[in-house]
Formats: C-alpha cells, structure tokens, sequence
C-alpha cells in the first residue's frame, strides 16, 4: 500500500497510464474526472476542482515530470520505466531514484503552476505582478512574467494537504526532497528586458521575471542525483527521539558523514539495485536498446548486445527552394539496431 507521505511522486506515477492513452486536448475528461483519475487525497481534490484551468495544469505537471524524467535517465539502467507493478514497488523503498522521482514532481508542481498563470490558463491567478527591481526612472516593470509566486504557493499548499504526512525517516527523506525540487526552481528565475526607444537606444526598458525551461531544472536535478547522499536520523539517547537527518558514511561521502545534509542535497535511505535484471523494482534491461560506443557496456550490464539492421525512410537529397523552404526526399536506408541480451 503506498502511503500519504508518497503521494507527490504517486501523482506522478498514476497518471503514466493516462499519458499512455489515447486521450488527446479535445477528448480531456470534464474537471471532476480528470480530479478522480489522479488518486489525490479529500483536501487536495478540492484544491484540484477549484477553479478553472486547476486539474489540466496538473495534469500538464504530470507530463512534464515523468517526461523529464525519462530523458534524463535515457541512458541508465533504470529509465524511469513508471510501469505497473514496478512503480508501486519503487515507492514503498527509499532508493535515489525516488528521492529524485520526489524532487522533480515538486519542482514541475512548482514551474507548471507560474507557467499556466501567465498565459492566463488559471481563473485564480495572473501575470506575476511583483516589482522588485530598482525603481529607476528608465525602467518599466512590464511584460507577462511567470507567477512564481503562485506556483510556490500552490504548492507548498497542495503538498500539506496530504494528510499524515508522517515523521519517521521515509517522510523526512521524502519532505526534504520535495522542498529541493522546490528550491531549484526557485534559483532559476532571471530578469528578462526588452528595450524601446528611437534608433534603437534604451530610453525605456520593458521587464519581466521568466523562469528557466524546464529541461535546465531536470539536469540541475539529476547532477544532485549524481551526488545524492544517503542518511538516518539522529537519535536522542535519552528519549529516544529521532530528529535531525545526518549523512552516513561511505567511501565516497567520507568528509561530509555525521554531518546534516544541505538544503540542495538529493538523500536517499535504502541503496539502489542495479536494475540489471528483471525485479520487483523494473523489468531489467534485457532487449533494451542502446549505443554500442557509448551506452551498450552498462545499460547491458556486461551481458553483450545483439545487432539487427533496420529499413526505415529518412529525409534526404535536401534541397533549399528560394528563401524559407526545404525540400526533401524520402529514401530508404539501412540503419544498424542494438539491444542489450
């Protein structure tokens, strides 16, 4: 059974099967359905139902995670695979892969939410209407910038209403990495300006505050993957309370053991399989395909790869005709294919 403390990275997880299927924008299911379809709990299906634009911008945030997700482990053994029965698997232990699969969620909670609000997808909010640069007389605040403030506060709202979030470690753990998603959004807003004057000087300068694509959030987020720690908590002796997470020694985090992890640190508590062979945890990667010069050694696991040739249609014989258009041809070639044993 997966807990109320999961219930970030179970959204995410949920909704594979929708993005699976063959619904498009035009078939959507009404506000309600959709509310349903992702399992939420009583408090956050309200949040969901709330307004106009609320369920599909989840939904978008959905789509953006496990998407991101994907190209960003596409040349790992696991590749965030969100199939069933592994992902239920994967989010009863606390492997890096789901303190990352945590991470990025918040964060795209986070990114979707400011995103929908300027481009006025949202009855419940606007254009981010904040006036923090300098007040110089040359400056206008203008533009349609990115609701940040929106999308945090959304979130943080909408990760409290999962009710017992707990407290043992799993839930510290996953809290943690929740707000580092959250953080990493947060440090990837910077000021855009355009300016408008005659001949092309800078009398006035029209600004807005945007946020980083995505794909930028993703890789900052698999490099603190990269360098994930694992951790307990403390213990009190004399009451037995657990409080604080403290990083556990290994050989790799040596200098950094005993020591409280830091704000924009990915933990994690249970080490990771390898994802080499068919577990309760992914399907292995036997017939995975791969890079025979880059990717085939370790996404194969050392068992070898197979090779078969493969007829498709690429473009080809391009041609530019005048200024704007390309015209190609459509030929068949012979293209090598390898997958792992």
């Amino acid at each position: 059974r997966v807990t109320s403390r999961d219930q970030v990275v179970s959204l995410t997880l949920n909704l594979q099967t929708f993005m699976d299927s063959k619904i498009t924008e035009t078939t959507l299911p009404s506000t309600g359905k959709l509310c349903e379809m992702m399992k939420l709990h009583r408090k956050q299906k309200k949040m969901c139902r709330r307004g106009k634009g609320v369920a599909q911008t989840l939904m978008d945030s959905i789509r953006t995670s496990v998407v991101e997700c994907n190209y960003q482990f596409r040349n790992e053994r696991w590749n965030c695979s969100l199939e069933d029965p592994y992902r239920q698997n994967l989010l009863r232990k606390g492997f890096k892969e789901t303190s990352f699969l945590h991470a990025v969620s918040s964060a795209s909670l986070v990114h979707t939410f400011a995103r929908s609000c300027s481009r006025g997808r949202i009855d419940r909010c606007t254009c981010d209407e904040s006036k923090t640069l300098r007040n110089e007389e040359a400056w206008r605040w203008g533009g349609c910038g990115d609701n940040i403030k929106f999308g945090l506060k959304f979130t943080r709202r909408f990760l409290r209403r999962a009710k017992h979030r707990g407290k043992d470690v799993r839930a510290k753990v996953n809290q943690h990495n929740s707000r580092v998603g959250i953080k990493i959004v947060k440090s990837n807003v910077e000021t855009k300006c355009k300016c408008h004057g005659v001949s092309g000087s800078c009398t006035v300068r029209t600004c807005w505050r945007q946020l980083s694509p995505f794909h930028i959030i993703g890789q900052q987020l698999k490099a603190k993957y990269e360098k994930a720690y694992k951790v307990d908590t403390d213990t009190n002796i004399a009451n037995g309370k657990k409080h604080s997470l403290t990083i556990l020694p290994d050989s790799s985090n040596s200098v950094m053991s005993h020591t409280s992890p830091r704000t924009l640190d990915i933990v994690y508590i249970d080490s990771s399989p390898n994802f080499c062979k068919k577990s309760r945890y992914s399907k292995g990667t036997s017939g995975r395909e791969c890079n025979k010069d880059n990717t085939c050694h370790s996404i194969c696991c050392g068992r070898g790869y197979n090779v078969m040739t493969k007829t498709i249609f690429k473009s080809c014989q391009c041609q530019v005709i005048w200024c704007c258009d390309l015209n190609c041809q459509r030929c068949l070639r012979e293209e090598e294919v390898y997958t792992c044993k």
